[in-house]
């Protein structure tokens, strides 16, 4: 099973490109954790609701893997909205310090292929959304892009339109991992 991740700061089309890669490829993709807790618990989050977020995000995607090599019994893939460096990112951003359970989990976790969304959509509020400005934002990307470059994963920058983004995250797909 080959498990690509699309991760990048809030408002970057990471869940409108899950969705339409798990539509092109007929597959499925893990939604963000994180965003129906919050709907579910409150926007009053602390660092520990962190720590119940990520293992939450983890539950979700093992869930998600399980049941498609149960329904598919070729080789499948799954996309994944968010991982462990989504976490870690959140956790040090907003708290100055990361749980260990998280760093674990980025180390023994394992994964075929990023796909790194830009800054460059314009950002859409919504009831979850905290950093609506250009600054943080550009923090977060480069935070998101430094965290690519040092681990050993392949990995693409996806920017431009939604259409554009498709392609990129497919052409990507198609270099990286021929699919079909």
């Amino acid at each position: 099973m080959k498990k690509i991740v699309i991760i990048g700061p809030e408002s970057t089309g990471k869940s409108t490109l899950c969705e339409q890669l798990a539509a092109h490829y007929h597959t499925i993709w893990v939604k963000e954790y994180a965003r129906e807790y919050l709907l579910k618990n409150g926007t009053d989050y602390s660092f520990e609701t962190l720590l119940d977020i990520a293992k939450g995000q983890v539950a979700v995607e093992e869930l998600a893997v399980q049941q498609l090599s149960t329904i598919n019994h070729q080789p499948s893939t799954v996309f994944i909205d968010t991982d462990m460096h989504v976490m870690k990112v959140w956790c040090e951003f907003v708290f100055e310090k990361c749980h260990h359970w998280i760093l674990n989990r980025i180390v023994e976790r394992k994964y075929d292929l990023y796909l790194l969304c830009n800054i460059d959509l314009p950002w859409v509020k919504d009831e979850l959304r905290e950093y609506p400005d250009l600054i943080s934002r550009q923090k977060l990307y480069h935070h998101y892009k430094d965290i690519m470059v040092n681990q050993q994963v392949p990995w693409v920058d996806i920017s431009g339109t939604y259409e554009e983004r498709l392609k990129k995250a497919i052409d990507g797909l198609t270099l990286h991992l021929p699919l079909q």
